[in-house]
């Protein structure tokens, strides 16, 4: 049997049971040139999502299926929703509230899962729901993660359509050969061509902010549509179609999530500085430089964001667009990476290969399971549905549903980690969520005309996080039933003849106290036991990294037994060549040393333990999991494996 079943360990630990403390890292205070540079690193990674929403988002809130005319007083109550959900949403909820709740100086929906679930009494019934929450979430963001390439790539190449009418044909085949690529080079890292993409999107917000000024000087009078009382007399006026407009609005802040997931990489600072000084004002120039233009020509709408450049500029504004759309995707990719790992770390995925793209930053990796699945169904998205107007039909409704979640978990960290009143925190969170639900009312309506897609990738996603979970307990549960405590192992010892063979052997195990299965199978089978034994337990906790101090806790069994628990956060990964490198492990010659890894074959018999569709899903992911040879980096050529068949 496998000793550890994940590195997560047994279902008490990680987020599934024991809250463990976490402490919110403090990054040092950065100024000067650094702060610029991480500033200029932050538009292109954070900032790449929400700022190509000008593409499509205005062009689709007059969409012919929403039932409102293109008149001058409906412009203006679309650009004031436009202007106060920017502020509501990104501005207030994301930049100064949700993004205070770091965990150890990481953000998104996982993290703030595992801060929420950490901060909440010990036996409180919400932390089942709490965990649901966070899971369902983090479902939903690989369906945005598929469309998001999609839509925004889309979009940009269907410039074609006004700089080179006769090429429209092309749009399709353009757009799956710049997606194929995309994902093609996600295996060299970032590193190398994230130098241009800060520079690059720079370039995109000004062209933004100028395109806007040049036709706001023509019709300065929009800038009025920045009062509240435009956007509520256009949903009085308008009730049900308005509340339709109200979920192509949404498309303006389809980027906040990016917002809160990205932070670790940079830091708040830079991210707040970065919206405030450039990327707001840029948005809300853009927009209001569409919502002119259509003033003066309402005929514009079939395009309004290209239509605003000279007819000299269409075609190097296809290009620039493009160019921010793969910037844009490009971060979005990175972000299903990073949850993915997180999710193995946590206990709730399969284990799969990672590689790291870089030397320096842990954040910089390469799942490429995860990409030939985003790539597949990216590609499938354009073919499908052929145009960003009919795709936006896709887009929102997994997006509303995570901030709605996002804002809950916010609620139960505002509450028990940082100690607000009740009272204060229902009106925050009511607040939160009386804006964010006006739009998922909105998007329920595309559910028909594409969203379905995205909540059914999460409904698989979530399937599988939760039956991963559920087999690996359940797994767990049915080895713990042959443990044997370890000081019984060692009795037994000297009672039965056996041998001490020279050299040391590791035995990975979630269980501390006892002997590993694997162990006990050797020694029955055997009646041999190596002279050292490292019973080694890796343990993910609920923070996001661990300090380099508590990394570690190894003491002497006796008998030459020693225990070795290893803390890994959840954006770690775990290295068992380095960890024996490190001066407070008890020093092992590896190339005199055996590593035991159980391997487990999980039958799906059906029964009290599960249901026989999970128990055949979840012996399928534990086949095609990544071995834990690769995972945990032991040398492979080390490594002796005993089988078990246990049934689920």
């Amino acid at each position: 049997m496998q000793a550890a079943p994940f590195p997560s360990g047994p279902p008490s630990a990680g987020t599934g049971g024991i809250a463990l403390p976490t402490a919110d890292a403090t990054r040092p205070r950065v100024a000067g040139r650094r702060l610029l540079a991480l500033c200029l690193g932050s538009l292109g990674v954070v900032y790449g999502d929400i700022g190509t929403s000008p593409l499509y988002a205005l062009r689709e809130c007059f969409h012919p299926g929403h039932g409102v005319p293109l008149t001058p007083p409906n412009v203006m109550g679309v650009l004031s929703l436009v202007s106060w959900s920017l502020l509501m949403v990104i501005s207030l909820k994301y930049l100064l509230y949700v993004m205070r709740a770091d965990n150890r100086g990481e953000g998104g929906v996982l993290a703030l899962m595992a801060l929420a679930e950490s901060s909440l009494p010990r036996r409180s019934r919400v932390r089942g729901i709490v965990i649901l929450l966070g899971l369902f979430g983090a479902a939903l963001l690989y369906g945005d993660g598929v469309i998001t390439p999609a839509i925004s790539v889309l979009s940009a190449v269907e410039g074609l359509e006004v700089a080179a009418p006769a090429l429209e044909h092309l749009v399709v085949p353009i757009t799956v050969f710049i997606l194929v690529s995309l994902f093609l080079v996600q295996k060299r890292g970032t590193e190398r061509i994230g130098a241009v993409f800060g520079p690059l999107t720079l370039v995109w917000f000004l062209v933004l902010a100028a395109l806007g000024v040049a036709h706001i000087a023509r019709a300065p009078a929009v800038l009025a549509a920045l009062s509240p009382h435009f956007a509520v007399a256009f949903l009085f006026s308008h009730r049900l179609h308005g509340v339709l407009v109200l979920g192509a609005v949404f498309l303006v802040v389809t980027g906040g999530e990016a917002l809160y997931a990205d932070m670790g990489h940079f830091g708040l600072r830079p991210i707040r500085l970065t919206w405030f000084a450039l990327v707001w004002p840029a948005l809300l120039l853009n927009y209001f430089g569409q919502g002119a233009l259509l003033l003066e020509h309402p005929d514009a709408i079939e395009n309004p964001f290209f239509l605003l450049a000279p007819a000299w500029m269409a075609a190097p504004l296809t290009l620039l667009a493009t160019c921010a759309t793969v910037i844009a995707s490009q971060a979005v990719i990175s972000g299903a990476y990073s949850l993915t790992r997180q999710a193995m770390m946590l206990g709730y995925w399969p284990r799969m290969r990672i590689d790291h793209t870089s030397a320096h930053e842990i954040g910089q990796i390469y799942l490429p399971g995860i990409n030939w699945m985003l790539m597949l169904g990216t590609i499938g998205l354009v073919m499908g549905f052929g145009s960003s107007s009919r795709l936006a039909a896709a887009y929102g409704i997994a997006v509303t549903t995570t901030m709605l979640i996002t804002s809950l978990l916010a609620g139960f960290v505002a509450r028990y980690r940082w100690g607000w009143g009740t009272m204060a925190c229902l009106v925050l969170t009511g607040l939160l969520l009386s804006v964010e639900a006006s739009f998922f009312s909105a998007n329920v309506s595309k559910v028909a005309q594409g969203g379905w897609f995205a909540l059914g990738v999460a409904v698989v996603v979530l399937t599988v996080m939760t039956t991963w979970r559920a087999g690996r307990q359940l797994l767990a549960r049915r080895v713990q039933a042959g443990l044997v405590p370890l000081e019984d192992f060692v009795e037994l010892m000297t009672v039965e003849p056996t041998t001490r063979v020279p050299g040391a052997a590791v035995f990975m195990t979630s269980n501390q106290g006892v002997a590993p299965p694997a162990l006990m199978h050797n020694f029955i089978h055997n009646h041999a036991v190596h002279e050292k034994v490292l019973l080694l337990t890796v343990v993910t906790e609920s923070s996001s990294t661990v300090d380099d101090d508590k990394r570690v806790e190894a003491r002497s069994l006796g008998h030459g037994f020693v225990s070795v628990v290893a803390h890994y956060g959840f954006m770690e990964s775990p290295d068992v060549l380095r960890l024996f490198a490190r001066p407070d492990v008890p020093h092992l010659a590896i190339d005199y040393t055996t590593f035991f890894i159980g391997n487990e074959v999980v039958l799906a018999e059906g029964g009290e333990g599960m249901s026989r569709w999970r128990g055949a899903l979840f012996a399928f992911l534990a086949r095609n999991a990544v071995r834990p040879t690769r995972f945990f980096n032991i040398p492979t050529e080390r490594v002796m494996e005993i089988g078990a068949q246990v049934e689920v």
